[in-house]
């Protein structure tokens, strides 16, 4: 069971990863001149809507909600590829993988952040006693 929990994990790290560096290779496409003005508009349609926080069908709607989510932006970034000329897109993958090893993840900073985010609610948490105990 340990395994399959696992493998899942890693299965839903690497999607998420795949996402992330191919919508910003569409991303540093969609500034490029030689990719045609219907694929500029797609990508900002699609990368607009992936960001937005606005859905067409908002998420607490069981099973509906998160279908757009699910079939729009996939639909949109197939399309993308596909629009995108092949050396364009492939320069623009390059270049994103590139960049996501040349800036690995900063622990140090995030730790700064969750202690000062501990900090802050241990203030607050102090803050309420007191007003309590008036």
């Amino acid at each position: 069971m340990k395994s399959s929990c696992q493998s899942n994990r890693l299965e839903r790290d690497f999607i998420t990863w795949l996402l992330r560096r191919q919508t910003y290779a569409l991303w540093l496409a969609y500034k490029d001149p030689r990719v045609p003005w219907y694929a500029k508009w797609l990508a900002v349609l699609v990368l607009g809507y992936a960001f937005s926080p606005i859905d067409l069908i908002p998420d607490f709607i069981p099973v509906l909600g998160y279908l757009d989510d699910l079939l729009l932006v996939p639909l949109g970034i197939k399309l993308l590829i596909h629009w995108i000329p092949r050396e364009v897109l492939a320069e623009y993958q390059e270049r994103a993988e590139s960049e996501a090893r040349a800036h690995p993840k900063n622990w140090r900073a995030a730790a700064i952040i969750v202690i000062l985010w501990v900090l802050a609610l241990l203030w607050l948490g102090m803050k309420l006693v007191k007003g309590f105990q008036k």
